[in-house]
């Protein structure tokens, strides 16, 4: 029994040592430990054998028994944190990725839709969007369009005038209407010119019916043959287009 024993422990051995998974390993388990395997098979036979021989065959079968049991205990521990390193790396979520499925990403502002619902109706009727400075000169704001140079609405009691911002045409405001870009697109492009302006203005109003910022958007058409007609069909238009045909 003894020369067994040590052929078992030593086969055991060698194929615990070169066992690659935790799969082998636990095949390995059952076949050298298992309740149907010899080498528990043999320390239940110990006590068939003569007493003298007895307390040798049983010491050397229960070393052998618990060194491979420590043998895989030290292997499954192995294989049991390469298996969870490689699972974590293949499972490796990338947490700036949106989630699955997309949640529900909200909705524009009702100032926003309901300005990009406008700029659509003029863009259908060939307009052009423009967009400009809110911080604006006296010059674009008020000089260039001709507002009298006694008109209330240059008074600093009506207008929001930035400190340090030059004098005279040059000085600073937060500008009281989209007008100025008119002048500007003027400057810059010869007609024909079919475009509006839309944005936020600054007066300094503040009541029940006013506020110091609002919104505004004006339109610009310039060309050879253009009538009162065409503005009226251009608003009539416009009124169908966002509050229903009977407009």
């Amino acid at each position: 029994m003894l020369e067994r024993v040590a052929e078992i422990r030593k086969q055991a051995e060698a194929e615990i040592s070169a066992a690659t998974n935790s799969a082998a390993l636990e095949e390995l388990r059952v076949q050298y430990l298992g309740r149907k395997a010899e080498l528990p098979q043999l320390l239940r036979d110990v006590a068939q054998l003569p007493a003298e021989q007895r307390g040798e065959a049983g010491q050397s079968a229960n070393e052998a028994r618990k060194t491979l049991e420590a043998m895989i205990e030290a292997a499954a521990a192995r294989f049991e944190a390469a298996e969870l390193t490689a699972a974590l790396a293949g499972d490796n979520v990338d947490i700036t990725l949106p989630g699955s499925p997309l949640e529900a990403h909200g909705h524009h502002h009702l100032l926003s839709a309901t300005r990009r619902e406008i700029e659509d109706v003029f863009c259908g009727l060939g307009y052009s969007v423009v967009e400009g400075p809110e911080v604006e000169s006296v010059h674009y704001n008020f000089d260039a369009l001709n507002h009298d140079p006694a008109h209330p609405a240059r008074a600093r009691s009506d207008t929001f005038y930035i400190a340090g911002g030059g004098d005279g045409p040059d000085q600073t405001l937060l500008r009281t209407h989209t007008s100025p870009m008119q002048i500007r697109i003027m400057e810059q492009t010869p007609p024909p010119i079919a475009l509006i302006v839309p944005g936020r203005v600054f007066r300094r109003d503040s009541d029940a019916t006013h506020t110091p910022q609002f919104h505004q958007i004006e339109g610009l058409f310039v060309d050879q043959g253009v009538t009162l007609a065409d503005l009226k069909g251009t608003l009539l238009a416009f009124a169908r287009a966002i509050f229903g045909d009977e407009r």
